[in-house]
């Protein structure tokens, strides 16, 4: 895999919308990230598309598809971050230049429905990139972001070393403050006790680690963009619903794990991890465990639930292509291989 350079102060960082238009119709998140990563010791620099609101997306896919291209080939930027995820990424790719990413790699960040760029990419381009927070949701957080979604990101992006052992987050929320009306900045989100990590089936795993949210996973499947899964870990996230108040409903969440288990991929992956899932009560999250065994049974590959990735804060960032490991004994959960390089 092609590993970008590590970021540093006083590179730039460029902000794009590859799918909604949340930063246009919230631009006080994306002023506050702008402002975070300023601090941080950055450059920031927004493309046309950042934002724009066309609907559903920021843009025409051709539109948004140029803003990663041109992202891609400015030698001046060292990392992008998407300002958001969304529904329509999976437009943009045909408009995507793959070998010329491959050329001009670079850290790509970027959740939820940002993962069928994630894939493509990697597929594609043959590219590590991060599954990691947005400029939106995450570094637009008030009064700053989370200090353990920094750590991690920090960990991933501007340090050589493997990210190591994931140490489960002491607090998390997933509580949802009304951005219309500035909730959001009157007052953090309240947090509560992270009972930590929990084995659904014990084991162990070594492998290469991919993954992303569940639904834009399922959306590549017969694709030219789906990357091999062979021998690898996987790492599901579970986002909202159509109600952003609430969880992905568990029907559709077992549909889509049963696309995947027919598609055959539980039949190649040596480990399985899943993200802490958005807004589900005990009682959903006791019958989401009961669907994840049920959409797995016959398998012997070990299963670790509830961990910091996604819909839920705060969350890791995974560089995607990497070698980790998995092992319920130890309750280990390791990233061992950097995802990024010293600039030669």
């Amino acid at each position: 895999m092609i590993k970008p350079r590590k970021l540093k102060k006083g590179d730039t960082v460029a902000i794009i919308s590859p799918s909604s238009g949340l930063a246009a119709s919230f631009p006080h998140r994306l002023d506050n990230a702008i402002r975070f990563l300023e601090t941080e010791g950055y450059r920031v620099k927004e493309f046309s598309c950042t934002r724009k609101n066309n609907g559903w997306e920021s843009a025409p896919a051709k539109e948004r598809a140029k803003d990663i291209m041109d992202a891609f080939r400015d030698k001046e930027i060292k990392a992008i971050i998407c300002s958001a995820g969304g529904h329509t990424s999976n437009k943009i790719l045909e408009f995507l230049d793959f070998e010329d990413i491959s050329k001009n790699i670079k850290i790509f960040c970027g959740y939820s429905d940002i993962t069928v760029i994630h894939y493509a990419i990697n597929k594609k381009s043959n590219a590590v990139t991060f599954y990691g927070p947005a400029a939106v949701t995450q570094f637009g957080e008030y009064p700053k972001p989370l200090s353990y979604t920094l750590e991690y990101f920090r960990k991933a992006v501007n340090n050589t070393n493997p990210i190591g052992r994931i140490i489960p987050s002491e607090e998390w929320t997933d509580e949802v403050l009304d951005w219309r009306n500035g909730e959001d900045l009157k007052r953090p989100r309240k947090l509560v006790k992270n009972i930590g990590f929990e084995w659904l089936r014990q084991g162990k795993a070594e492998g290469m680690i991919i993954g992303g949210c569940l639904s834009s996973i399922v959306r590549l499947i017969g694709t030219e963009y789906w990357p091999e899964h062979r021998n690898k870990i996987l790492f599901i996230d579970i986002p909202e619903g159509q109600d952003f108040s609430k969880g992905m409903p568990l029907p559709e969440v077992d549909s889509l794990l049963t696309d995947l288990r027919i598609a055959g991929i539980f039949e190649e992956i040596n480990g399985l991890i899943i993200g802490r899932p958005f807004r589900y009560s005990k009682g959903e999250q006791q019958k989401f465990k009961e669907i994840i065994l049920e959409n797995t049974e016959g398998y012997t590959f070990p299963i670790l639930y509830g961990a910091d990735i996604g819909h839920t804060d705060p969350i890791i960032t995974i560089p995607l292509g990497v070698r980790a490991r998995l092992e319920s004994l130890n309750n280990l959960f390791s990233i061992e291989e950097s995802g990024v390089e010293v600039e030669s």
